[in-house]
């Protein structure tokens, strides 16, 4: 079986749908979509899909949950606590080769840079890191076992987060941030094309039985690097705001300018955050690679077009 865990989010969603897309309905009980919110994955049972519950933070309910699978999407679990984070990763993986999983596809992140890079002076990155190596200690350990490392790229559709949560349904200006604006920027690309891509990979490996993308590392890229104050300007176009500018602020000042919003588990993760623009200053979201078009087949949809969707979408709702 093909199974992909969690399945319901939306990285995780966009996955099973084009998996349900692109797999032939008689294939489709070989589909295993696991998530601690089955209800929500009703539609992929009605098109023949198996559909199981399980939650990472539910030690007892992956031991069962990857009953036979051979290859596994496992998306990484979100929490800004690394250790926490790394840790709920590698009890995943665990599990998942103690219930047979041969292959696991393991859903990464676009910081870091190039993709001979291990090193990220982001937090975000941090627990990435650590999984991407424990996967490739884990082969080299045991030669029956492969992996396959997929950097998805930083989602256009993230742009809030890295803008102090500026909205398209409410602009406003200065845009606060620890950050000039200047490049180097970012390749953004579409967080659909990316579940598209991951599910290419995850037919090519399991249906197919090719060994294209076995001990592997992919980075899926849009075609263009953005600064943040094109993207900015973008921004500015599309809501028709166009004094809209970014003032450069300190740590600490993003850090109480956003104050209560980056809150887990009782601590503020704000200034840790923070460290996501170091990285972008440093260039580990400005590689452009040809990987996502080569899997697709086709261009990705350029960042203009996807974030003018999203502000027509915007007004729609007003």
């Amino acid at each position: 079986m093909l199974g992909v865990f969690p399945a319901s989010g939306g990285l995780g969603g966009s996955i099973v749908s084009h998996l349900l897309r692109i797999v032939p309905a008689d294939q489709r009980p070989q589909l295993a979509f696991i998530s601690r919110h089955p209800e929500r994955l009703e539609d992929a049972r009605k098109q023949g899909a198996v559909i199981r519950q399980a939650d990472y933070d539910d030690h007892a309910s992956l031991e069962t949950a990857y009953e036979g699978v051979e290859v596994l999407c496992l998306i990484s679990y979100a929490s800004v606590q690394n250790d926490h984070r790394y840790n709920s990763h590698k009890r995943a993986i665990e599990a998942a080769r103690r219930q047979g999983v041969k292959h696991i596809v393991y859903s990464s992140l676009g910081f870091a840079g190039r993709l001979e890079s291990t090193e990220s002076v982001t937090q975000v990155m941090a627990a990435h890191l650590r999984t991407e190596q424990y996967l490739r200690e884990v082969q080299a350990q045991d030669s029956s076992f492969s992996y396959t490392i997929v950097r998805e790229g930083i989602y256009s559709e993230s742009t809030p987060i890295y803008t102090a949560f500026f909205t398209l349904s409410n602009p406003f200006t200065p845009i606060k941030i620890p950050h000039d604006g200047s490049g180097p920027g970012i390749t953004w690309v579409k967080r659909d094309e990316l579940g598209e891509a991951t599910a290419l990979v995850l037919n090519a490996l399991f249906f197919r039985r090719s060994g294209e993308y076995k001990n592997r590392l992919l980075l899926l890229t849009g075609e263009k690097e953005w600064t943040l104050q094109e993207t900015v300007e973008l921004l500015g176009s599309v809501t028709g705001r166009t004094d809209l500018r970014i003032e450069e602020v300190s740590v600490d000042e993003y850090a109480e300018q956003v104050k209560g919003t980056l809150v887990y588990g009782g601590q503020d993760y704000a200034k840790k955050w923070a460290t996501a623009w170091e990285g972008i200053r440093r260039g580990e979201t400005a590689v452009v690679t040809p990987t996502l078009r080569e899997i697709l087949g086709r261009d990705p949809k350029p960042f203009e077009v996807t974030i003018r969707q999203l502000a027509k979408d915007a007004q729609a709702q007003k």
